[in-house]
């Protein structure tokens, strides 16, 4: 899967890399799996609710979790969901049946460091294509200079909702 910029960044844009058309199929089959209640390696299925459609869009993520705390981490930089997820503040994870809603906060990118860093050591064989040469070796300095375009949610769950 390589990735394909939707454009290329510049100062005044923020860094997005758009899914090639066979990261959608796969994403869909990923999505699939993690809705019949088969998680691959962690994965499950995001829902969240669309800044101007209203309905809710659905996209597999892997959460990660990091000191105690659940995130949610873009690979890819200011997508879509992350849109929508500034805007509705919160959405669903789905494995099965087992649903939970959250809340999301987004984290400052001074304190997204160990994130990335953790979420690089344990998701890099997926997504480092995406960190545009940074991966879980790489300096501290060098992941706090990506912070920028990948975008860290801290995710609170809340009651099963099936």
């Amino acid at each position: 899967m390589s990735p394909s910029p939707s454009s290329p960044p510049s100062p005044s844009s923020p860094y997005y890399l758009k899914a090639s058309p066979l990261a959608l199929r796969l994403n869909r089959v990923v999505g699939w799996l993690a809705r019949h209640g088969l998680s691959l390696a962690g994965t499950a299925e995001m829902s969240v609710r669309g800044r101007t459609s209203g309905r809710m869009q659905r996209i597999p993520v892997n959460p990660h979790t990091y000191d105690g705390a659940r995130y949610l981490v873009s690979a890819r930089g200011h997508s879509q969901w992350v849109r929508n997820m500034r805007a509705a503040g919160g959405g669903e994870l789905r494995v099965g049946r087992k649903v939970r809603a959250f809340t999301a906060v987004e984290l400052p990118d001074e304190e997204k460091l160990p994130v990335l860093r953790t979420y690089l050591e344990k998701w890099g064989w997926e997504v480092d294509q995406y960190f545009q040469g940074v991966t879980a070796a790489s300096s501290d300095e060098e992941i706090i200079a990506s912070a920028p375009d990948h975008p860290v949610f801290r995710i609170t769950a809340g009651p099963r909702t099936s």
